[in-house]
C-alpha cells in the first residue's frame, strides 16, 4: 500500500482497532481486510452460491489501492461490534414537547454510534405562541436548538468526537431573524452548522425587492411580512461575519425528491450535501480521481475505463453496506432500506487538474468537472440497474418517480459529493472537489527539526522544469501560494492555484458543474479572503441560485477568529480602526466562556472550614473563578455569587488588578479571630489565588515559574505547541496559539474550512467527523 507517513498517523490515531489500553490491534492492511470481509457478506443474502472470497478481494484491492474509500464510520466500524456504518441521518422535530425530546433522545443514540444528524426546526411554533395544553407560551425553535446543542455536548460520539448537527429553519418562519443571528457569537450553539431554508418565492421577492409572507407552522397561516431584500442582506451579513448561516434551496431539494409520497425533504446532513427524508440515512464513499489517469504518447489523460470499473465496484460496495449496517434506530433501518439511497462522490479533483495541466479557475476546468460527473452518474446508474436485475429495485420503487420510466434501479439516489477531510488524508490527495489550500507547508518533527512538505505533483513539475530548491519551497510554505515568485514560470502559476487565489465566482461555477450530474447535492465551501466584502458574498449567493446549486456555504478567512470585544478593537484588526458594536452602544457585554480553559485549584483554610478556589484562563487571560466549600460549612452562596461576578467582570475586559484591589483585605469575623489563618475572608482568599495565577503568567518564558525537577523535565521545548504541556506559560513570541478557529484543537496546526466543516490536514481532526 502506498500510504504516506501522515496517512498512517491518522489511521493509527482515529481508525485502527485498539484494545482497552489503547494498543493497536490491526495494521492499515488489516483494517481494509476487515472492512472488505464484512461488506462482502451481503452478497450471500441474494445468492447462496455467491463467491464471497472474490468479492472480498475486489473490495480489498479497491480500498488498499486507494481507488475508493467509504465514509469514516464504515472504515472504523465494519466487522466490529458497534457495526454502525452510516455517516449521516435526518430526524424529524415535531411541534410537541414529547416530539422534541424524542428527537433529542434519538440524536443521542446516533451520536453515540458515531453518526451526525440533521434537523429542520421549521415545524416548531414561533416564540411567544400560545400553548393550549398548558396555557403557557412557546419558547421557539432557537431555544430548543440550544437544548439539542447541550445534549450533543454531553454525548461523546463513538468515544472519539462530539456529534455534529445541521439545524435548518425555513426563511418564511416567523422566528427567522433570530435564527439568522443565533450564531453571531461563535461559542453559541457550537455543535450545529446552520442553514436557512430558502424558497423560490423568497428569491423572486429578493430580486423584486418586495415583501414576502411569514407563515406560522402551527396555525398554518400568514402572521406577518418582511422585506425579502432586507432579510437576504441579514443572511449575507451573518455569513460574512463568521460563515453562518449557509443557505439551501428547499424547492430544488424537493424537485429531486425520488419518493414525494413520503413527504417533503426538510433537512440535510451536517455538511449540507445529503438531503434526506425523516429517518433516512445515507452511506457515502468517494473515488480517488487523482489516480484515474494513464499516459498516452507521453501525455497524461483520464483513464475512463478504470474509472468506470471503479464506479461499478463502488456502487456494489455501497449497496452492500445498507444490508450489513447495524442502525441505531429501527425506524432508520426501515426507512434506509425502503429507498436504499447511496452517495458515491469523488476526491482528488484538484490533483487531477494539476496532472492534466488545467487551471481550476478556468472554463476547461469547469467543463472537465461536468464531463467527469456525467460519466460517473451514468455508469453509477447503470451499475444500480444491474444490481436491481439481480436483487430487485428498492422497495418503494412503485411509489417513486422512476416508475413512469419503467427502468428499475436498486438505489433511489446514487451520487453525492461529500467532503472527504480525513479520507483524502488517508489517500494522500486533495479533498473532495475543493482546490488545495497550500502547495507547500512546514511540518514540525522531533528534535526541533522542520520538514518541508510539498504537493507531490507540484514538486515533480518543479524538479522537471528546474526551479525546485528547498529554499524556494520554504519560502512558498510561508505564504502557501506561488503567484509572487518570479522564478516560477507563468504557465505553472496558472495551473497550481490555491483556494484563495480562485475568485468566488469560479468556486460557484465549479460547484454548479458537479451539481448538474449529482443526484443529491455537492458539499463545497466558497473560500473568501479576509478582506472580502459583503457585496461579494451576496453575489456568490445570487450566482449559486442562478446556476442551479442546491445550497452554498461560504467562509471568509479568519472570520471565526474574530471576537466581539467590549472595548477597543476587534481581535485581528488592530490596525483597521474597527471598533466593536458594544462600544458604539455604550454598554459592555462579557465575551462568552471559552470551550477550553486551563487553570489551578487551591485549597485554602478559612474561618469556617476549607474553600477550594479554581482560577481558569485562556489565551486572552484569566476568564473565570469557581469556588467550592468543604464539609465544615462556609458561605457557599456568597462565595458562588462572588466568583460569578468576578468571572463576568474578567470576561467583560475589566482590569484584573482592579478586581483584586476590591476583594483583597475584606475581613470576615470568623476568619480574623483565628491567628494561624493566611487569609482574612473568602473574597480575600479568591483575590490571593488570582494573584498567584497572574504571577505565573507574568513569568519570562519558563524561567520564573517555581517547578520541581520532575516538572521541569516536562517543559522542554518541542517546537510543537500543541503537545507542549506548559505552552500556556510560554512567552516565546514564535509560539502558536491553539484552539478552534484558526488552529486545530488536537494538534495546533492550521485548519481548513471545507463543506461547512473544519478539517485539519495534519492529524485528521474534523469538526463534523
Amino acid at each position: 500500500m502506498n500510504l504516506t507517513e501522515n496517512a498512517v498517523k491518522v489511521l493509527e490515531k482515529r481508525y485502527l482497532a485498539k484494545d482497552e489500553h489503547g494498543n493497536l490491534l490491526e495494521t492499515p492492511e488489516g483494517m481494509f481486510r476487515r472492512v472488505a470481509k464484512a461488506i462482502a457478506q451481503s452478497d450471500r443474502l441474494y445468492d447462496k452460491n455467491a463467491d464471497m472470497e472474490k468479492t472480498e478481494q475486489e473490495f480489498f484491492d479497491m480500498m488498499s489501492n486507494l481507488e475508493f474509500l467509504p465514509n469514516s464510520p464504515t472504515l472504523m466500524n465494519a466487522g466490529r461490534p458497534l457495526g454502525q456504518l452510516s455517516a449521516c441521518f435526518v430526524l424529524p422535530v415535531e411541534d410537541s414537547m414529547e416530539g422534541i425530546f424524542e428527537a433529542i433522545k434519538q440524536a443521542a443514540m446516533i451520536h453515540k454510534s458515531g453518526g451526525g444528524t440533521g434537523f429542520s426546526f421549521s415545524r416548531l411554533r414561533p416564540k411567544g405562541s400560545t400553548v393550549n395544553s398548558t396555557g403557557g407560551v412557546a419558547s421557539g425553535p432557537i431555544s430548543f436548538m440550544k437544548v439539542f446543542n447541550a445534549a450533543t455536548e454531553a454525548v461523546k460520539q463513538g468515544g472519539t468526537r462530539r456529534g455534529a448537527n445541521m439545524g435548518i429553519l425555513r426563511v418564511d418562519h416567523p422566528d427567522i431573524l433570530e435564527f439568522i443571528s443565533c450564531k453571531q457569537d461563535n461559542a453559541e450553539i457550537n455543535n450545529f452548522n446552520i442553514s436557512v431554508g430558502i424558497t423560490e418565492e423568497f428569491m423572486q421577492a429578493v430580486e423584486e425587492n418586495r415583501t414576502y409572507d411569514l407563515i406560522d407552522p402551527h396555525l398554518k397561516r400568514m402572521v406577518g411580512k418582511l422585506n425579502a431584500r432586507e432579510v437576504f442582506n441579514k443572511i449575507v451579513d451573518a455569513a460574512w461575519r463568521n460563515g453562518e448561516p449557509g443557505i439551501i434551496f428547499l424547492d430544488r431539494l424537493n424537485k429531486d425528491n425520488v419518493v414525494p409520497e413520503l413527504g417533503e425533504i426538510e433537512s440535510t446532513n451536517p455538511c449540507g450535501e445529503q438531503p434526506l427524508l425523516p429517518f433516512e440515512s445515507c452511506n457515502l464513499g468517494s473515488i480517488n480521481l487523482s489516480i484515474m489517469t494513464k499516459e498516452s504518447n507521453g501525455k497524461v489523460e483520464i483513464d475512463f475505463e478504470k474509472l468506470g470499473d471503479t464506479v461499478r465496484k463502488a456502487v456494489h460496495f455501497l449497496d452492500n453496506v445498507i444490508d450489513v449496517n447495524q442502525y441505531p434506530l429501527d425506524k432508520i433501518d426501515q426507512m434506509t432500506k425502503f429507498t436504499r439511497k447511496i452517495g458515491l462522490g469523488v476526491m482528488g479533483f484538484a490533483d487531477l487538474l494539476f496532472k492534466l495541466g488545467i487551471p481550476y479557475n478556468s472554463s476547461r476546468g469547469v467543463d472537465l468537472a461536468e464531463k467527469i460527473m456525467h460519466f460517473i452518474s451514468e455508469r453509477g446508474r447503470n451499475a444500480s440497474i444491474e444490481l436491481a436485475e439481480q436483487r430487485g429495485a428498492f422497495p418503494l420503487y412503485e411509489k417513486s418517480i422512476y416508475k413512469a420510466s419503467g427502468v428499475k434501479v436498486r438505489n433511489a439516489t446514487v451520487t453525492t459529493i461529500a467532503p472527504t477531510g480525513t479520507l483524502s488524508i488517508i489517500a494522500g490527495v486533495s479533498s473532495g472537489v475543493e482546490p488545495i489550500f497550500a502547495l507547500s507547508y512546514i511540518r514540525n518533527v522531533m528534535d526541533n527539526d522542520e520538514l518541508i512538505e510539498v504537493n507531490p505533483i507540484f514538486k515533480e513539475v518543479a524538479q522537471k522544469e528546474g526551479f525546485y530548491s528547498n529554499e524556494l519551497m520554504r519560502k512558498i510554505a510561508q505564504v502557501g501560494h506561488i503567484y509572487d515568485f518570479k522564478e516560477i514560470p507563468q504557465h505553472v502559476k496558472e495551473v497550481f492555484v490555491t483556494a484563495h487565489e480562485i475568485s468566488p465566482e469560479w468556486h460557484i461555477k465549479m460547484q454548479a458543474a458537479f451539481q448538474k450530474y449529482t443526484d443529491n447535492a455537492v458539499s463545497k465551501t466558497v473560500n473568501f479572503k479576509n478582506e472580502a466584502t459583503r457585496e461579494e458574498v451576496a453575489r456568490v449567493f445570487e450566482l449559486a441560485y442562478k446556476l442551479g446549486c442546491k445550497g452554498v456555504t461560504i467562509y471568509r478567512d479568519g472570520s471565526r477568529d474574530l471576537q466581539v470585544l467590549n472595548i477597543g478593537k476587534v481581535k485581528g484588526k488592530e490596525n483597521s480602526g474597527q471598533t466593536s458594536k458594544e462600544v458604539v452602544q455604550h454598554h459592555i457585554v462579557p465575551r462568552p466562556r471559552p470551550d477550553i480553559t486551563t487553570g489551578f485549584t487551591e485549597k485554602v483554610r478559612i474561618g469556617c472550614g476549607n474553600l477550594y478556589i479554581t482560577v481558569n484562563y485562556d489565551d486572552q487571560g484569566i476568564c473565570e473563578v469557581f469556588t467550592n466549600t468543604g464539609r465544615a460549612g462556609g458561605c457557599p452562596s456568597q462565595s458562588e455569587a462572588t466568583s460569578r461576578l468576578v468571572s463576568i467582570a474578567l470576561r467583560a475586559g475589566m482590569d484584573v488588578k482592579a478586581i483584586i484591589e476590591q476583594l483583597k483585605g475584606i475581613r470576615c469575623p470568623s476568619t480574623i479571630r483565628q491567628r494561624d489563618l493566611k487569609v482574612m475572608s473568602c473574597p480575600d482568599a479568591i483575590a490571593r489565588v488570582i494573584e498567584k495565577v497572574i504571577a505565573l503568567q507574568n513569568g519570562s518564558g519558563y524561567k520564573d515559574i517555581k517547578l520541581t525537577e520532575e516538572e521541569k523535565e516536562k517543559i522542554t521545548c518541542v517546537s510543537d505547541c500543541a503537545v507542549c504541556t506548559m505552552r500556556d506559560f510560554c512567552n516565546n513570541p514564535d509560539r502558536k496559539e491553539v484552539g478552534i478557529g484558526k488552529y486545530c484543537p488536537d494538534c495546533g496546526k492550521l485548519v481548513e474550512h471545507e463543506g461547512g466543516c473544519v478539517v485539519c490536514r495534519n492529524c485528521g481532526y474534523s469538526k463534523c467527523g
